[in-house]
């Protein structure tokens, strides 16, 4: 009698099969980012790309180069040939804006990643570590917090006749590096006593293995918060030393746009020099801002479950503005006696 290798309703090619499940690896996979899918964070990752595709494609986008000069159109208002006018020399200001992106998501990329490099290493050794090392990673955080940032990188930048992008990138990152990793220590310190690090540690996991394996997976969001943080915080400082004209004003970004705007007596009257640059500088924060809104809404149980009734509300057409109305029950089904009737969107 023949007995059959292969499991009872299959197939000889399901019984043998030993590929992954593909569906298995891409639901891993995407619940790494699962940080993205809210509302919060897509506006704001949609509005980012934007910017980074302007920034990549200027050469196509921009009509003029950054400092192409019409004499016959000199402080224009906009029109059909300068879309956002011209400045006191006739360069036209939408140019400068799409040159200028460049400039500002460099800086805030270059800070950003240096920044949360260095706190993931202070934080989660400083977190992970115990004794007289962890107090003195925690001591060196400290110190860094205090530190003001804005006074340190004009001190810096003064000392360089043309200090370059990357120098003031580091400078912005060496000052902002801090909060990362104070949040970070906190979260790792929860971490090392859970079962599957504990268990990692039993069976004689290497210290590299057990942070990178077991314990920053956990800290993705945080990890991904602090550099949303740090990048928000170098754009503002990009565009607050440019336009007090610490860093050198030929490195065009927003922040010098407004500086020639406010040096050629721009405010109030010639408004589409300066107030296109303000704008951008307000629409990239508010996109970083809402992306890290939405961060904190899927680290935060109490935000995230609130989030999703919000949602499963809208759906429902219930109103989340409007009042609900307590209606005393008497039956003791209720053991408060009292039930909420949502009220619905007229």
């Amino acid at each position: 009698m023949t007995v059959s290798n292969f499991p009872t309703g299959g197939s000889p090619k399901e019984g043998l099969s030993n590929e992954p499940r593909r569906p298995g690896a891409i639901k891993r996979f995407g619940q790494s980012f699962a940080m993205f899918r809210n509302g919060k964070s897509l506006v704001g990752l949609i509005i980012v790309a934007i910017f980074m595709l302007t920034a990549v494609f200027a050469p196509w986008i921009a009509p003029y180069g950054p400092l192409e000069k019409d004499f016959d159109s000199l402080k224009q208002p906009p029109s059909a040939e300068h879309w956002l006018g011209t400045t006191h020399l006739g360069e036209d200001v939408f140019s400068q804006i799409v040159y200028g992106t460049r400039g500002v998501l460099v800086v805030g990329l270059i800070a950003g990643i240096l920044a949360t490099l260095v706190a993931v290493i202070v934080g989660v050794a400083a977190g992970y570590v115990r004794g007289w090392r962890s107090e003195s990673l925690s001591a060196l955080t400290n110190v860094f917090l205090v530190i003001p940032g804005l006074p340190l990188i004009i001190i810096v930048a003064s000392q360089y006749d043309n200090p370059s992008i990357v120098l003031i990138s580091a400078v912005i990152a060496i000052t902002g590096w801090a909060w990362g990793a104070r949040v970070l220590r906190a979260q790792t310190m929860s971490l090392r006593n859970r079962d599957f690090v504990q268990a990692a540690r039993a069976n004689g996991e290497k210290l590299y293995r057990i942070i990178a394996v077991e314990m920053l997976p956990n800290l993705t969001a945080i990890i991904a918060s602090s550099f949303v943080g740090t990048v928000t915080a170098a754009v503002l400082g990009l565009t607050t030393l440019a336009f007090i004209g610490v860093i050198p004003i030929t490195n065009l970004n927003w922040g010098t746009i407004l500086f020639w705007a406010q040096q050629n007596g721009a405010f109030p009257d010639f408004w589409w020099w300066y107030f296109p640059a303000g704008l951008c500088i307000a629409i990239f924060g508010m996109a970083l801002s809402l992306i890290n809104f939405g961060i904190d809404e899927y680290v935060n149980p109490r935000l995230r479950s609130a989030g999703e009734r919000a949602r499963a509300m809208r759906k429902k057409g219930m109103s989340l503005t409007s009042g609900v109305t307590a209606v005393r029950d008497g039956s003791d089904s209720e053991p408060d006696g009292e039930a909420v009737t949502p009220t619905r969107k007229p």
